[in-house]
């Protein structure tokens, strides 16, 4: 099914601890710009008029409440870590709303980790006030169909040594918590004309990618326009990152929305 309306809103913008950090008082936690604010990393897809979030870290309630989601579909899963799987029990408004089970979409691994993390949910006992989930097994090997038809190409990155998923629908890729990628999956990328893509900082890191890295990786895909996420408090205040980056490459901010068609 083709998308008569597709928008993105960034829902956090941040790394594992967010900006600001607890206890600290550098330049980018002490910011008065809003931009400088940044919940763990998460994006809203409205896909004809349907709602699901790419991952559902520690804020995932704040920002359901900050961006009015009144209904949910289902959450497609990056990876396992804490910051983007510590909010899940929190579609249960959701469930009970809406009368509906949440549709959540995950690797294996992710399900290993949703398993032992939400036990409770899975333990086979109606329990009033568990959520409602229901997972479907995806994998990098095979595309998969939303309910409404929408079709979403997973690509393998690696986090260090852990395999994360990017995804892409369409002309959209959402790349999150990478540090490389094979050529292989790389193929996927081209065409791509909307990209997110993380970038910690400007020093190298071990499991994602510095700025260098980040801008050599969408030089090489040449989309017509990028943003950064997944940043640091070290990587400087949003308008100093701003002057370092090409006319095509945006610093993404909380809140953001991107319309694609």
């Amino acid at each position: 099914m083709s998308l008569h309306s597709f928008k993105v809103t960034l829902l956090g913008t941040g790394t594992s601890q967010g900006i600001p950090m607890i206890a600290c008082e550098c330049e980018v936690c002490s910011s008065l710009d809003k931009r400088d604010n940044r919940l763990r990393c998460s994006v809203l897809l409205e896909l004809n008029e349907k709602n699901y979030v790419i991952d559902a870290g520690p804020d995932f309630r704040y920002q359901m409440l900050r961006e009015k989601v009144k209904d949910l579909e289902g959450v497609i899963f990056t990876h396992e870590h804490k910051d983007h799987i510590a909010g899940l029990d929190d579609v249960r408004p959701f469930n009970y709303l809406n009368n509906k089970d949440i549709d959540i979409y995950c690797s294996s691994l992710v399900e290993i980790a949703l398993r032992r993390e939400y036990h409770y949910a899975f333990s086979g006992d109606d329990y009033p006030g568990i959520p409602k989930l229901n997972l479907i097994p995806i994998d990098k090997d095979h595309s998969f169909t939303l309910k409404e038809g929408v079709r979403i190409l997973p690509v393998e990155l690696m986090h260090y040594k852990l395999p994360v998923l990017g995804f892409r629908i369409e002309n959209f890729t959402y790349i999150t918590d990478c540090k490389t990628i094979s050529e292989t999956e790389f193929e996927k990328l081209k065409g791509t004309e909307v990209l997110i893509i993380n970038a910690l900082r400007e020093k190298e890191h071990i499991s994602h990618l510095n700025l260098e890295e980040a801008l050599k990786l969408i030089d090489k895909l040449r989309p017509k326009v990028a943003y950064l996420t997944h940043i640091s408090h070290l990587f400087g205040t949003h308008e100093e990152i701003e002057k370092k980056l090409p006319e095509n490459v945006f610093v993404a901010y909380d809140g953001l929305k991107i319309t694609l068609k």
